[in-house]
This record gives structure tokens, sequence and C-alpha cells, in this order.
């Protein structure tokens, strides 16, 4: 039987061992964090019926999907930098964008596979194709893996893409910090009444600072501060330094309402800094037998609210088409990209236009 190897256990990597698992056809995932909980999993992510859902359909997990979905997490909101608010949109249970969990959907995803599928602690450091056409991966820790398939699911900095594209990601030109308030229904009212029952952005136009705001489980409020800057302005700010850089991102929200600075100067985790990186509009490579990646591997773009989602969809358009061509994987995996190239160049274009500095090359 043919040995697919499949690098990476984030949405995509696991929706497609999921869908081939369906069908009755065996994969392994290699994951370099050393267990599913290794690490915090990010926010909430709304799933659209037009890409992501199709995803988590070809997994057929879609009765497990639903009940994952948060209520009310539809809704948002626009407000201006003093607590004005500018728009209000309610939440509408049939607007196809569904809000989830991403660790939720992701321990979902790992619970409906095989005990096995998933081998934690293998960091991969680096694959080379071999004479007889198999693939070889070479992990951190010294073990070693040869395979008939290797579908890259490892993400923006893909150890896989290599073999495919000397294409690297390129800094969009705006850059996250990353802060969490907990339990604020009890600890900060008044900023989750600002909030609303699901999502917020604020904008400052004189300064080009902008806020935005998921409201999670249990009422944690998980935000987003956004500065359209070089990377090396963010010296300045000392991330390792948790309560001073709380201190110092607060400072340049000063003079905006106190729910909104509350965000970040009492944020319940040190800020985390999350540069933004896109690969070239129109990413594609020329074919090479038994190999191919999905997710931000294949198309990484700055966020958009589409990433995930276009993860899904390829996890499961990939999985499908191996299904119907067990026999002649590699007719499948063509027949895969042929449908994500020009795809590839549609989302790109579209994600790029919400980042004015983003010049990939």
């Amino acid at each position: 039987m043919t040995q697919i190897t499949i690098i990476g256990a984030g949405l995509a990597g696991l929706t497609l061992a999921r869908t081939l698992a369906v069908h009755g056809i065996p994969s392994t995932v290699y994951e370099a964090e050393t267990s599913a909980q290794a690490r915090g999993q990010g926010g909430m992510l709304d799933i659209h019926d037009y890409n992501g859902q199709h995803g988590i359909r070809a997994a057929g997990l879609m009765d497990g999907f639903r009940s994952l979905v948060l209520e009310g997490r539809q809704a948002s909101r626009d407000v201006a930098p003093d607590g004005t608010v500018l728009a209000d949109v309610p939440d509408d249970p049939a607007g196809g964008r569904p809000e989830v969990q991403r660790g939720e959907l992701r321990q979902l995803l790992l619970d409906s596979l095989p005990a096995g599928s998933v081998v934690w602690g293998h960091k991969t450091r680096s694959v080379r194709t071999l004479e007889d056409g198999r693939h070889e991966v070479t992990f951190a820790n010294g073990s070693k893996i040869v395979t008939d398939v290797l579908i890259g699911a490892d993400g923006a900095w893909s150890k896989v893409r290599p073999l495919l594209s000397d294409a690297t990601p390129t800094y969009a030109g705006r850059s996250m910090i990353e802060t969490y308030l907990f339990d604020s229904g009890t600890r900060h009212p008044a900023t989750l009444a600002l909030v609303g029952g699901g999502s917020m952005t604020a904008y400052d136009e004189t300064t080009g600072i902008g806020l935005g705001v998921q409201r999670e489980r249990a009422d944690t409020l998980h935000s987003y501060a956004m500065f359209d800057k070089p990377l090396d302005w963010f010296d300045g700010i000392d991330f390792d330094d948790g309560p001073a850089a709380a201190r110092t991102v607060a400072a340049m929200v000063e003079g905006w309402a106190p729910e909104l600075v509350a965000l970040v100067a009492d944020s319940d985790i040190p800020p985390v800094f999350r540069p933004l990186y896109g690969l070239p509009i129109g990413h594609r490579w020329e074919h090479v037998p038994g190999v191919t990646l999905i997710g931000d591997a294949a198309h990484l773009a700055p966020p958009d609210g589409e990433g995930a989602n276009w993860a899904l969809f390829d996890a499961g358009r990939l999985g499908n088409a191996i299904a119907q061509q067990p026999e002649d994987i590699d007719a499948a995996i063509r027949a895969y990209e042929a449908d994500l190239f020009p795809r590839n160049v549609d989302t790109a274009k579209a994600a790029a236009a919400y980042y004015p500095d983003f010049k990939p090359h």
C-alpha cells in the first residue's frame, strides 16, 4: 500500500488525514509539538459555508462541528477610539460564517482519527527526494522516515515547500500584538459590554493603529493591536518583559476609551508579537511526483479571515481527489494542483488588498 506522510498537525493536516481515513486510506501525520496541549491554539474562527465547511464535510464531521459553534458570535461592531459605537451588526444565525474556537475544532479532528495517526515531538529538519522517487524526511530528534507521498501542511515556514518552490514569505508591512482578558464579565464588564456579543474593531485614522477583539467562550476577550510599521520599529518593545511591553503598547493608545485601553494594559498574558507574512501572489510550482502542499504552506497570505478556511478546503479537495484515484495518487495530486493554482491568485490578491505595504516578491 502507498505510504502517505503528512507534515503538520494543524487544521489542514488533520482534516486531510481524517478525509483519507473516511475512505479507508491510512496516513501518518508528523508534528513538531510534543502533544495536543503543548501550546495554545489561537482564538475564534468563522468557518465559511463556501470554503471551510466543504473541508469539514469531506471529513464527515459536520455534526461535531455544529456542536462547537458559539451562538451569537457573528455579531460585529465598529467603534471609535473614544468608545462611540459607529456600526453595530447583529448576529445572523443563517449568516454562513459560524464561529468556533480553533483549539476545539482541532481537538474534534484529533479525536476523529485512528489511534496512532499523529506522531508527536517530530520537528522536521530537512526533506529530500531520493533516486527512486520516494521522499526522505529527517527530524530534529535524529530519526528519519522514507515515504511514497509527502504532503506539506506545515505552515508559513514549511520545510516541504523547498522541494517544490524557492518562494519564501515576505513581511506584509503589518504586525499585531496579541493580548487576552479572561473572565471579563466579572473583571472587566464595561469592556465586555463595549465589545458586544461577537467581534469588535476600533481604528484611529490619525495614528493608523487598530484594535480587533473577539469574544470567546467564558467571556474571554482575545485582542490584537495592529500596527502598519516596519519590523525594526518593534525593536523598541521588550516582549521578554510582559508588564513593560503591556505598558508600552498601552501608551500608544493613550487617550482612547478606558474600556479599550484595558484590553492591552490589563492583559492576562504577556503581549505576544505577531508579524504578518505572505507568499508571492499566485504562488505555484512545477509538479514533482508524490509531493504537494496544502494550507499556508501553499498559499500563505496576510490574515483576511480566509486562511484557515482555504486550508480546510485544500485538505478536503486533496483527500477526496486521492480517494477517487487511490491507485494513481500522483494523478490525484495533479488534479488538486490544477484546481489550486488559479485559486491561489484570486485569494492572494484579495488578501493583499487589505495590506497597502505588502509587496510580495
